[in-house]
C-alpha cells in the first residue's frame, strides 16, 4: 500500500486545501497554491475535492508502484506522464491512468505552469496536523515528515488496489485557460499610499521575479510610493494580500504566507483568481484591475461553477494497452 520515490524532482510536497482554521494560533494555512487544479485532479481519480495530492513545481518525480494497482491523474500542466520499462510509453496529463505493481512512471519538467498536481485514488495514509495533510516546510509539519519528498521515500497509501473502470479525462482544457488582469480589492492599508502609486499599480504591468515560492511572489516594476511610511502595527494577512515594503516593490502572498505582517497591504487578489495566480512562473507579467466586493463574490461563484462544470463534463479517455502488464496475466485460464 505505497509508492516509492526513485527520483525526487524539485521540492515536491504533499498538499490538500490547507488548514484555514488555525491562523489565530500563528499556524499558516498552507495547502495547494492552485486549489482548482487539485480539486480537478482529485475528481479524475474519484477522490473528495479536499484530499491531499503531490504539488509539483519545475520538475516532477519518478515513482514506483509497490501496491497491487493505483489510479493517478496529473493536472495543472500539459506535461506527459512517462511510463518507464522495456517498452516505454507516454500518457497525457488531465486524465486518469491505471498502473500496476512494479510499474515506474516519471513526470519530467513542468515548463508550462508554476504548479501541477498528482492525485492518487484513495490518497495518502499520513497523519494530519491541525486537520490537514498539507506540508509547511518552515515548521516541519504536515505531509511526509514535514518536508519535501526525497529519493528512497516510501509513501503509504490508503488503498492497496483500485477497481477497474473506464478512465476519464477533461473534455475541454480551454475552459481552464483563464486570462486577463488579476482582480483586486483595495485595502486594508491603501491609504498608506499616494494616489499616484495606486494609479501606477493599476496602469502598469509587473514581472514575477525568481524570488517566488509558496510563501509569496516578489514583483518587479514601477515602484509604489508610500504616503504614511512603510511600517505598521502587525495585523492579519490573507492569501492574495499584496504587501509593499520600503523598497516600493509589491509582494503577493501565497499559501504559506505568515499569519501577520508589518508592511502596508495595498490590495488583495480576489479568491476567484488565486488558482490562476498559483500557476504563474517567474518571468511572466501580471496586471491588476480593481473590482468591488460584490463583483468579487460573483466571480467566486462563477469560479466554483466552472470547476463543477469541468468535472461534470468529464469524458471517456482513450484506452491504453499496457503490453507488459498484459503479458503477466493468465489469458487462457478457464479454456479447455
Amino acid at each position: 500500500m505505497s509508492i516509492r520515490v526513485l527520483e525526487a524532482g524539485f521540492n515536491i510536497t504533499v498538499q490538500d486545501l490547507g488548514r484555514p482554521s488555525y491562523q489565530h494560533l500563528g499556524v499558516p494555512v498552507s495547502g495547494a497554491i492552485s486549489p482548482a487544479a487539485l480539486k480537478i485532479a482529485n475528481a479524475l481519480v474519484g477522490n473528495n475535492p479536499d484530499m491531499a495530492g503531490l504539488e509539483i513545481r519545475l520538475l516532477g518525480p519518478t515513482l514506483e508502484v509497490l501496491c497491487e494497482s493505483v489510479r493517478i491523474a496529473l493536472t495543472g500542466t500539459n506535461s506527459t506522464i512517462e511510463i518507464l520499462g522495456e517498452k516505454p510509453a507516454s500518457q497525457p496529463a488531465n486524465q486518469s491512468l491505471l498502473l500496476k505493481k512494479g510499474q515506474q512512471f516519471r513526470i519530467g519538467g513542468i515548463s508550462d505552469s508554476g504548479s501541477a498536481y498528482l492525485a492518487i485514488e484513495g490518497g495518502f495514509k499520513l497523519s494530519p496536523v491541525y486537520d490537514s495533510l498539507s506540508t509547511y516546510i518552515r515548521a516541519s509539519i504536515g505531509g511526509f515528515f514535514g518536508r519535501a519528498i526525497n529519493i528512497g521515500d516510501v509513501i503509504p497509501l490508503n488503498m492497496t488496489k483500485v477497481q477497474d473502470r473506464d478512465e476519464i479525462k477533461i473534455s475541454d482544457l480551454k475552459t481552464l485557460q483563464e486570462k486577463g488582469p488579476f482582480r483586486v480589492i483595495f485595502g486594508p492599508q491603501h491609504d498608506f499610499f499616494k494616489e499616484s502609486a495606486i494609479q501606477t499599480f493599476l496602469n502598469n504591468s509587473y514581472t514575477i521575479t525568481r524570488d517566488a515560492d509558496r510563501m509569496g511572489m516578489r514583483l518587479e516594476g514601477p515602484l509604489l510610493e508610500h504616503e504614511k511610511g512603510y511600517n505598521i502595527v502587525s495585523d492579519g494577512i490573507v492569501t492574495g494580500a499584496i504587501q509593499v515594503p520600503g523598497t516600493g516593490k509589491p509582494i503577493i502572498l501565497l499559501a504559506d504566507h505568515q499569519t501577520t505582517g508589518g508592511y502596508p497591504k495595498l490590495a488583495t487578489v480576489i479568491s476567484a483568481d488565486i488558482s490562476r495566480l498559483g500557476r504563474l512562473r517567474p518571468g511572466e507579467k501580471v496586471q491588476f484591475i480593481e473590482v468591488s466586493i460584490q463583483e468579487a463574490e460573483i466571480a467566486r461563484v462563477r469560479h466554483e461553477t466552472m470547476i463543477s462544470s469541468v468535472i461534470s463534463d468529464f469524458e471517456l479517455a482513450s484506452a491504453w494497452l499496457d503490453e507488459s502488464a498484459l503479458y503477466t496475466e493468465n489469458l487462457i485460464s478457464g479454456f479447455l
